[in-house]
């Protein structure tokens, strides 16, 4: 059977009921708990006190330390509708809402603007571009003032039924068989491959 080796005596025992008292009181600087127990008849050095006091310093635990969300992940909750959102993405973000007025101000632009772009209310655009422009968001100020150089055609896209979907898909199949052939086919086979391409 081996036996372990016992730990040897240091000067430092008796005073380390003192030492952890102080240190659960939250007195964590060596220097001042080396004077102390100095007082009190300690006769090694300060650094046998640091090495205790690191040793019996209690860490926080950055396991259990919450990771912010990203930028992303907080914009992701943003755009998406407030119904699909989990409950614990919408706590978080009402958490980080409550704490930036102006990243809460960007939510309710976004937020309305979607809503008047799903049900079709192309009427209250002038509303929305006025509390946009007012919010001075600088990327939903400059996206608001977009919207005013051609605001009969965007208040029809967010007021009609119709859709320039299916024109823009043709397009980006043209120009993606474009690319496909590196710009070296003519019209006519460009224009074959357009016609017999499902």
């Amino acid at each position: 059977m081996v036996v372990g080796h016992k730990p040897r005596p240091s000067s430092l025992d008796p005073f380390k009921p003192h030492l952890l008292r102080r240190i659960a009181e939250g007195r964590l600087k060596a220097a001042s708990l080396h004077r102390e127990i100095t007082a009190q008849g300690f006769s090694g050095k300060y650094g046998i006190v640091r090495a205790f006091v690191e040793q019996h310093r209690t860490r926080p635990d950055l396991s259990k330390i919450a990771k912010p969300p990203s930028v992303r992940e907080v914009t992701g909750w943003i755009c998406r509708h407030p119904d699909h959102l989990v409950e614990r993405d919408a706590d978080r973000l009402r958490a980080i809402l409550q704490r930036c007025p102006e990243l809460a101000t960007a939510a309710d632009l976004v937020r309305s603007f979607a809503h008047m772009l799903t049900s079709l209310h192309g009427d209250r655009l002038g509303e929305w571009i006025a509390a946009a422009q007012q919010a001075g968001l600088p990327g939903i100020t400059s996206f608001a003032s977009g919207l005013t150089s051609d605001l009969d055609a965007v208040t029809a896209g967010l007021t009609l039924p119709h859709s320039s979907g299916p024109v823009e898909d043709n397009v980006n199949r043209i120009k993606m068989l474009k690319r496909q052939m590196y710009g070296r086919a003519g019209f006519d086979l460009l224009r074959k491959r357009v016609l017999l391409t499902p």
